[in-house]
């Protein structure tokens, strides 16, 4: 594992093990693990379908886009890449790790930054994008019903809405500025050599230029081409609710009934919003501090707990334990799958 991430992966353990203290002092461990006994190991292997499910739909949405530009990409290849940027999502705050890993397998895999760059972003957009709207069509139809379930967290979700939509509109200003993009590009090739890490050289100018261009030509398609657009957020809002549905299977799972499968999927879908955007690497701890309130009143007693860690423990530790096994593949073999 890069150098880098060491620090990012210890702050991590560490707010595992802060998670598990908190959990085993204020729950009966015994009784949580009779109920996660007690599960319906069909539903739970239904849950770990859509765990997977979830990950690698965001690969068929990277194939999909890059096909759009006519680069040919396996699926598969593509997948690989949506799992490695889990992982390293999965082990950094804000999940800044996710696409820098997935721009540098893609380059090693021969896909030139200035395809795979614009369609990461278009990828990002989409994704905040639908988050924004999800919560804004929630707060606008349940806000009063949220309320009595949230126990003092409601600002969380707010927050998340609005720096969700703070980020679409960051994103999308740099997508369809890419002169700024030469600026900069330009500007940190100068300052490179300024200080004598580059040497002066007109033709690496003119390469970025090229590059800078090629970039453009990639954001003007997409621009041109709004159905190709349109498809990808239909694909990207199928992907997000797949995690929030597979908290409903975690409550059949339980053998519980009576909270309908829209109202569960809602629920889930503003503890995601309300914590997508925390600095925490995999949101590891406020997650499941802010699961715990708002579905307090959905599951009873022990329930609660082993549904939090049912959910979880397949939703990002298990996915994670995935993403790196996928991760290592990729990198020692020094190729994608």
């Amino acid at each position: 594992m890069a150098r880098k991430y060491v620090g990012s992966v210890l702050f991590l353990c560490l707010l595992i093990g802060i998670t598990i203290y908190v959990l085993v002092k204020n729950n009966d461990m015994r009784a949580v693990a009779a109920a996660m006994v007690r599960a319906d190991q069909r539903w739970i292997l239904a849950g770990v379908v859509t765990a997977l499910f979830f990950v690698a739909a965001e690969g068929s949405i990277i194939c999909y886009l890059l096909r759009a530009i006519g680069q040919n990409v396996p699926l598969l290849k593509c997948v690989s890449w949506s799992f490695i940027g889990f992982f390293f999502s999965g082990i950094t705050p804000s999940a800044t790790g996710g696409q820098p890993a997935q721009l540098f397998y893609m380059k090693k895999a021969g896909l030139p930054l200035t395809d795979s760059t614009p369609v990461l972003m278009v990828v990002a957009v989409l994704y905040k994008f639908v988050l924004a709207v999800l919560g804004l069509f929630i707060a606008i139809f349940c806000h009063k019903q949220l309320g009595a379930y949230f126990q003092g967290y409601y600002w969380l979700f707010y927050l998340g809405i609005g720096l969700n939509a703070v980020l679409v509109i960051i994103l999308l200003w740099v997508m369809v500025t890419p002169v700024w993009a030469e600026k900069a590009a330009l500007f940190l090739e100068g300052l490179l050599v300024k200080i004598k890490l580059l040497h002066p050289k007109e033709e690496r100018k003119e390469r970025l230029r090229e590059a800078v261009a090629r970039y453009g030509m990639v954001v003007r398609f997409f621009q041109q081409n709004p159905r190709k657009i349109v498809v990808a957020t239909g694909m990207t809002l199928v992907q997000r609710s797949s995690l929030f549905f597979l908290t409903w299977l975690i409550y059949r799972a339980m053998g519980l009934e009576g909270v309908s499968l829209i109202w569960i999927m809602v629920l889930q879908a503003t503890v995601y919003i309300a914590v997508d955007m925390l600095p925490f690497p995999g949101s590891a701890g406020i997650s499941e501090l802010v699961y715990a309130a708002v579905f307090a009143s959905v599951f009873s007693g022990s329930d609660l707990a082993a549904s939090m860690c049912i959910s979880r423990g397949i939703s990002f530790y298990l996915v994670l334990l995935v993403s790196m096994g996928i991760w290592c593949v990729c990198h020692f073999r020094n190729e994608t799958i």
